[in-house]
């Protein structure tokens, strides 16, 4: 059977699967059996998808993916991280569209404590949404400025999304990690750009409100609120960035540390840490099982000639490779709109990887753009995952105005893809200052 009929119709029926409701992991489960039974030789073969399951989890860098979950639920059930809200409201004054930038800042520093995009959006919406509604803010910048700042949880690290792409393309995590502080920041500060400037055009998006006038002594004592997790961010992206701890390694420093910020404000509960604990568990279990499903999926593809004939295919395509590269970033925000960030991994991976590979991209900087464009992809009408979140937030907003409230954001983070396409330096250089280059 020729390649591209076999690629073509796993895709296939990965895409039916998907539409028809079934979990992605029992999809990837299902069309492995499948695929093992008729192309790699019958009952025999399935055997191969034990083994491939054992050794697809038995790695010590994914011990990270629950740990980094793990704080990130911490953060959201002992209510540590809001205290830092009221400290940061305090700073932005009378500026123009000031919860919005609340929302901004706040997501820019949830970002590096947890590695969970919903999570973020969920805490900044319940936190700020009704504060923002009585303001009378405009729903781009009350809805859209929560997107945008629970967005920078997949680029900002800790990011469980980056350490799963990291071990599905066997690229370094703490190199993938660090890489996404530039672009992460780059991306906030191009957000407050444009609520200021936006605010400041129609100041009806946006009304202005008397705040009072807060002392200096006053916001320096509220800084207070910002020392445990300053500590956090540095047990978890400094002893990384040093080269004092694994990526593992830092994150239990950051649970421990976590955990000792919670004691600090006495919310380090029973019920507290069972609901955290059973929360990580059960998403630790669904991440495992499709990183399981995906492994068995590369090595289908391999045999199947799936993947070396899309390489041959590509390499003699007489195009630029950055034309590639945009046609394969493109297809990531297309599936962005159909199902969630996961399974498009696990689908686009195995064969990006070695066409990644072939065009002669840096794995870091290739790693990077592939996480910048799968959080463009959440936030893309009609099924982005982001975009339901929002919903269940503010759900008086009709669907509609959650995808016209998003759409100026989703456009500054394609600005923002292109900016890393053409300075890769901004993508790798915090990297290669990590490997001392």
């Amino acid at each position: 059977m020729e390649w591209y009929i076999t690629l073509t119709g796993m895709f296939g029926m990965l895409t039916l699967l998907f539409l028809a409701g079934m979990p992605v992991a029992f999809a990837f489960l299902l069309i492995n059996v499948v695929g093992l039974y008729f192309f790699m030789g019958g009952e025999k073969a399935l055997a191969l998808l034990v083994t491939s399951a054992f050794d697809s989890v038995a790695t010590f860098v994914l011990v990270t993916v629950p740990l980094f979950i793990l704080m990130g639920e911490l953060m959201f059930h002992s209510g540590v991280a809001t205290r830092a809200l009221d400290a940061l409201d305090r700073w932005f004054g009378r500026l123009p569209g000031r919860l919005s930038l609340v929302a901004v800042g706040g997501g820019t520093i949830f970002a590096a404590l947890s590695g969970s995009s919903m999570a973020t959006t969920a805490m900044l919406g319940a936190t700020l949404v009704p504060e923002m509604t009585r303001r009378g803010y405009s729903y781009v910048m009350s809805i859209g400025a929560i997107s945008a700042g629970g967005g920078l949880a997949v680029i900002i690290p800790p990011t469980a999304l980056g350490v799963l792409l990291a071990a599905l393309a066997k690229i370094s995590v703490a190199q993938l990690l660090i890489a996404g502080i530039i672009p992460g920041l780059f991306r906030a500060v191009l957000y407050a750009a444009y609520i200021v400037v936006r605010a400041t055009l129609n100041p009806t998006l946006a009304p202005r409100y008397d705040v009072g006038w807060v002392p200096l002594r006053q916001k320096l004592l509220g800084l207070r609120h910002f020392l445990p997790l300053g500590i956090i961010v540095f047990l978890v992206l400094g002893t990384i960035f040093l080269g004092v701890a694994t990526p593992t390694e830092a994150a239990a420093l950051g649970v421990v540390g976590t955990l000792l910020a919670a004691a600090l404000y006495r919310q380090l509960t029973l019920p507290m840490l069972y609901k955290s604990l059973t929360e990580t568990a059960r998403i630790t279990v669904v991440v495992m099982m499709i990183i399981v499903g995906a492994q068995a999926f590369s090595q289908i593809l391999a045999f199947t000639g799936g993947s070396r004939g899309l390489v041959e295919l590509v390499q003699g395509l007489a195009v630029p490779p950055v034309v590639l590269l945009l046609l394969m970033l493109g297809v990531v925000v297309v599936l962005g709109c159909f199902i969630s960030a996961i399974p498009i991994m696990m689908i686009t991976i195995p064969i990006y990887s070695p066409l990644a590979h072939t065009l002669a991209f840096n794995e870091i900087w290739f790693g990077m753009l592939m996480l910048l464009t799968l959080e463009i992809g959440s936030t893309t009408p009609p099924f982005g995952l982001q975009l339901f979140v929002l919903k269940s937030v503010v759900p008086e907003a009709s669907m509609g105005d959650v995808y016209w409230s998003c759409l100026p954001y989703t456009v500054i983070d394609m600005i923002s893809v292109g900016v890393m396409i053409a300075f890769p330096v901004l993508v790798l250089l915090l990297p290669n200052l990590m490997m001392g280059k």
